[in-house]
């Protein structure tokens, strides 16, 4: 007896399926970078996914500083995203980057951000330095942390020699990354941090107060390929799709400024 038109179709179709025909690879793509990417990378990474068929980013946010050791100590992802160019210089001179394949692709800059209602009554940087004022920092091997702390240093030209110092005083918490200094203001426990521009954006319950341009950083955040990236041709339209403009759109959006 002849197979049934239905038949024949399922049995096309189970062939089609078997394991040796042609299927849409699935590429997966690591990605380190740092916490204050965290909003803007992971709406980078869904319109490189939809952008490019078949393929999953996978991201690992955490200090630029902590990142760099976990890539010298064997980690191997595809991508690595800095806030501070002195881990990507490490990892140059360690061999992980080749020195022409890192670009600075955006700027940062600080700002005290303070809890909804702002109970302690900030009202400028020299607020800080009161007498009781509960401050979050990221630790001073963050590149946020040292970043702040520069910032504390130029802001003695306005507020004296001993601002800084005074501020320091006040300081409560030290915070492995920059998010989770946010995160303690967000919460209440403090009465202020200092954190990146990018990172209120991405928390608008939060108060914003400026610390003046004179005084501030610009933070110049790199990206870059590893050498031995298990990816390397995916890591490479990755980070082409950062400084496209389609990326640089994105992170305008989450409060990052070009290079």
């Amino acid at each position: 007896m002849r197979p049934t038109i239905p038949l024949l179709i399922l049995a096309l179709l189970l062939s089609a399926c078997g394991p040796d025909s042609p299927r849409l690879a699935s590429q997966s793509l690591r990605v380190f970078a740092a916490a204050s990417l965290n909003d803007a990378f992971s709406e980078i990474g869904q319109a490189f996914e939809t952008s490019h068929p078949g393929s999953k980013v996978q991201f690992n946010f955490a200090g630029s500083n902590t990142l760099r050791a976990q890539i010298e100590q064997g980690a191997s992802p595809d991508v690595f995203a800095s806030a501070n160019t002195k881990e990507m210089t490490s990892l140059i001179a360690a061999g992980f980057v080749q020195q022409p394949d890192q670009k600075i692709f955006l700027t940062n800059k600080l700002v005290i951000v303070v809890p909804k209602g702002n109970p302690a009554g900030i009202q400028s940087p020299s607020d800080l330095a009161r007498t009781g004022v509960k401050i979050v920092l990221a630790a001073a091997e963050v590149p946020a942390g040292r970043y702040a702390r520069q910032a504390l240093e130029q802001l003695n030209a306005a507020y004296g020699e001993n601002y800084s110092a005074q501020v320091m005083d006040n300081v409560v918490s030290n915070e492995t990354d920059v998010r989770q200094a946010l995160a303690k203001v967000q919460l209440g426990e403090v009465d202020a941090g200092i954190v990146y521009t990018s990172d209120a954006v991405a928390a608008p319950e939060v108060g914003q107060i400026a610390i003046p341009d004179p005084y501030n950083i610009r933070a110049e955040y790199p990206i870059a390929p590893l050498v031995h990236a298990p990816n390397p041709e995916l890591a490479r339209q990755f980070v082409d799709f950062v400084l496209s403009p389609a990326g640089k759109s994105i992170l305008e959006k989450w409060g990052f400024t070009p290079p």
